[in-house]
Formats: C-alpha cells, sequence, structure tokens
C-alpha cells in the first residue's frame, strides 16, 4: 500500500531507530504545528505507556519536537530540534505519566503562544502511521489517510448542513465525517474526510458562515 499523507511514511527516508517511536512522534508533532498554524512558544509534552518508557532512547522526544518545528520524518534537523527549538524560542517541558492509555504509544501535547492554546492526543500505530484522538477536549479519530478540515462550531440547528452545502457547491466529496459536541448547544466539532485538497478559498467562505468559529485543513 502506498501512502501519501502527512501522517504516514513516504517512503522508507526516515530519522531512525522507530517508526513508530520515532517517525510517528516526529507525525503527531507536525500534525500539531499544523492545526495550531503557527509555531508555538511553549510545549508541554506527555509520554505515555512504551513512549513514556522508551522516549529518550528512541528519540521520541527530538521526533515530536523536530514536528512542532514543522521537520518531515526524513529531515535530519530533527536529531538537534530541542537545540533548534530553544533558539526559536520555543520552551520544551516533557513528562512522563503513568495512566495506562488505551494505546501504548501515545502523547499529549499541550502548546500555546500570547494568542492561545490546544490540545491534541496522538497516537503511532506502527509504521509511522499516526491517529489523533482527541483536539481540545473532542473525542474524534482523524488517520490522515485523505485530506481533511476541521470545523468548530456552536452546536446550532443548520450548521452542518450549511458546511456540507459549500463542499457540495465546489463538488467536493465528503469519504468520511465525525461530530462531536461537549455539551447541548455549546461548541462542538466536524472532522470532515474528503476526496481532494481544499483551496484557502473555500475554507474562508466556510469560515465566514453562521454559528462557525474555526477551521483548520490537513492537506495530503
Amino acid at each position: 500500500m502506498k501512502y501519501k499523507s502527512v501522517f504516514d511514511i513516504i517512503g522508507p527516508v526516515m530519522i531512525g531507530p522507530s517508526s513508530s517511536h520515532t517517525a510517528g512522534a516526529a507525525r503527531i508533532g507536525r500534525v500539531a504545528r499544523t492545526l495550531f498554524g503557527r509555531v508555538p512558544k511553549w510545549a508541554k509534552i506527555y509520554f505515555y505507556g512504551s513512549f513514556a518508557e522508551t522516549y529518550k532512547g528512541h528519540g521520541t522526544d527530538v521526533a515530536i519536537v523536530g514536528g512542532l518545528l514543522d521537520f518531515d520524518t526524513f529531515d535530519e534537523r530533527i536529531i538537534n530540534s530541542i537545540n533548534l527549538a530553544k533558539e526559536q524560542g520555543l520552551h520544551i517541558e516533557f513528562f512522563t505519566e503513568t495512566a495506562v492509555p488505551d494505546h501504548p504509544n501515545t502523547a499529549r501535547l499541550v502548546i500555546g503562544d500570547e494568542i492561545g492554546e490546544m490540545e491534541l492526543v496522538g497516537i503511532s500505530i506502527g509504521g509511522g502511521k499516526i491517529e489523533i484522538t482527541e483536539l481540545n477536549g473532542f473525542k474524534l479519530r482523524l488517520t490522515g489517510h485523505h485530506p481533511a478540515i476541521l470545523v468548530v462550531h456552536n452546536d446550532r440547528f443548520g450548521a452542518i448542513a450549511a458546511v456540507s452545502n459549500v463542499l457540495s457547491k465546489y463538488e467536493i466529496n465528503i469519504g468520511h465525517m465525525e461530530v462531536s459536541r461537549k455539551e447541548v448547544g455549546q461548541m462542538a466539532l466536524m472532522v470532515i474526510e474528503v476526496d481532494h485538497n481544499i483551496d484557502e478559498f473555500i475554507l474562508k467562505e466556510i469560515q465566514e458562515l453562521p454559528n462557525i468559529t474555526q477551521v483548520a485543513r490537513v492537506v495530503d
């Protein structure tokens, strides 16, 4: 099987020693950077399970930081990413957790700056592939096999239909869609996987819809 997305190994070239503990970790960090939209000023990185036990030996720490700096899995700068982060003013803290996770290779990232912050939970499922299982308290399953958009919105009647109508207008096919909310009538999240990358002007049109508060995308 050939993988093309930012979540998957792009060919056999990557910084070792482990596809799950290193390449997968770099992917988690890079997705966090993509969704945050900029280099954060600080990051608190929590390791669970196998990540917590072996992160130093397998380079999971430098890999995640490299991802936060937008380095791909094969970028040799990953090896020196912690020092490069310091040079860019990115303050990093690592924590090991004893709680038993649903998956042994689990990391939770809390990143932010003076504008805002974001919390993301990712798991490395092997071969450099990952899944994002939580974003700012919302449960989700984002595999990255296809381009995707994430739409934060107020839980109001018609919000989902309005977004779907915009995608339909531009003949963008929805391959998979999940919607989650914390409480009825409060903030909610749409995760929409599509067949093709979505242009910026379409994202802007979605952003301007009623009850939409934030739109982010992950491209292949």
